[in-house]
């Protein structure tokens, strides 16, 4: 018998360059969490804080 599916804990978001407000990368997080990282933008050409967008 197949063991029932557990629902998934985990969304998909975009992250956006607080700069150039440029879409860079996507990532997913937990549902009771805020996500900002430093990362490379291409747009900028520096390393940039980014944040979680839907």
């Amino acid at each position: 018998m197949a063991s029932p599916k557990r629902p998934d804990k985990r969304l998909k978001v975009a992250l956006v360059c607080t700069e150039c407000k440029s879409r860079n990368y996507r990532t997913t997080k937990r549902r009771d969490q805020k996500v900002e990282i430093k990362k490379f933008c291409k747009s900028c050409g520096t390393h940039t804080v980014h944040r979680e967008t839907k």
